[in-house]
């Protein structure tokens, strides 16, 4: 399968005990699960968000006739056209910026990106839980299995991690929830909508950051930094996944160098993805990866619409590492886009060690 814009085995376990703690406005139970005390309203478990957005956004000018009255449904009342969603929806909420843009030769964006940050009992953010999912163009409604692949798997990320499960199964637990999510995404025999997916789990604590990392295509995660000499216990810059690609098997296969093979006209052809026709474990044995750092640096995940432009980490360095996470995102947004914006293009961005923000901006 082509994408214009690893196989884990199951293991059956016994249901994670339900976690019990008590809602910081009001004192009442509240599980793992739960998004909102059933009590009182309040949002539990930190700060979510998911992008884009598909309704239309303030009111604008049509671009058909440019009147300014929209019936219910969004269609222009003086030439019928329909109001466009936003080109680019952003949010930064403290731990993790994250952006998505159309891009410039899109009709419109088929990827996703969800983020979810983890209070921790002093409100200290515990963790940051982040997917990136890139709709396979090729397929129908690839917006449908991208928007669903993030939201669902960041959701699934993280309720394992506040079940108490490790990082590695939680990012396996979103995973499968992505998978089956997508599958579960067709609505009538050969409706196959598909795509990418990349999540990450970042968790810092006293001793320094573990990050771990899943994917299955060619969307990628990146650890960055711009220290030089590297610090033995701080890695050096360096792309954390390996892509599902035509390409990544020619380099593996030794019969190209990496340039090379990106060059070869097949480099972006998918050899897995989630897809609504896709088998019930797309992933390779190795899509879980995981990479301890004292940082400082931040964690990037990003779908191919940046990276076909920018792809060498130390290069990525210079610019994620050289300003505050959620304006590093748009500068890289903005480069894809001086560079053609040939595709759609989503940026996360986690720092390490991260500030705390309570605010979320949209």
């Amino acid at each position: 399968m082509s994408d214009n814009d690893d196989t884990v085995e199951s293991v059956v376990k016994a249901p994670a005990p339900v976690t019990v703690s008590l809602c910081p406005g009001c004192a009442a139970e509240v599980h793992a699960q739960d998004r909102f005390c059933e009590n009182c309203g309040q949002e539990l478990g930190g700060r979510q968000v998911a992008l884009p957005h598909h309704e239309p956004g303030p009111v604008t000018a049509c671009e058909g006739c440019g009147g300014l009255d929209y019936d219910g449904d969004g269609y222009c009342a003086g030439c019928g056209q329909l109001r466009r969603p936003p080109d680019r929806f952003a949010a930064d909420l403290g731990a993790v910026a994250v952006i998505t843009d159309r891009g410039i030769a899109h009709a419109r964006n088929e990827d996703a990106v969800a983020a979810a940050v983890l209070d921790g009992p002093d409100g200290v953010p515990a963790a940051a839980v982040l997917a990136v999912a890139d709709g396979v163009s090729s397929s129908e409604d690839p917006q449908v299995a991208s928007g669903a692949a993030a939201r669902v798997g960041v959701e699934a990320t993280r309720v394992a991690l506040l079940d108490g499960q490790p990082a590695s199964e939680a990012a396996m637990a979103g995973l499968v929830a992505a998978a089956t999510a997508v599958r579960e995404s067709a609505v009538t025999d050969g409706h196959a909508p598909s795509c990418t997916y990349v999540s990450a789990i970042v968790r810092t604590d006293a001793t320094g950051t573990e990050i771990t990392v899943a994917n299955v295509g060619d969307s990628r995660a990146y650890w960055l930094h711009a220290d030089a000499p590297v610090h033995p216990d701080n890695p050096p810059s360096q792309r954390l996944t390996v892509d599902d690609s035509w390409a990544q098997a020619l380099v593996d296969a030794g019969a190209m160098d990496e340039q090379a093979a990106m060059n070869d006209p097949r480099a972006h052809t998918l050899i897995r993805w989630l897809g609504a026709d896709g088998p019930v474990k797309p992933w390779s044995d190795n899509c879980v990866r995981t990479l301890r750092t004292t940082g400082p640096g931040v964690l990037l995940v990003c779908s191919d619409g940046l990276w076909n432009y920018l792809s060498d980490a130390i290069a990525l360095a210079e610019v994620a590492t050289a300003h505050p996470p959620a304006v590093a995102a748009r500068e890289l947004v903005e480069f894809a886009l001086r560079c053609g914006g040939s595709d759609n293009i989503t940026v996360a961005i986690v720092p390490v060690p991260w500030t705390v923000d309570p605010g979320v901006t949209q």
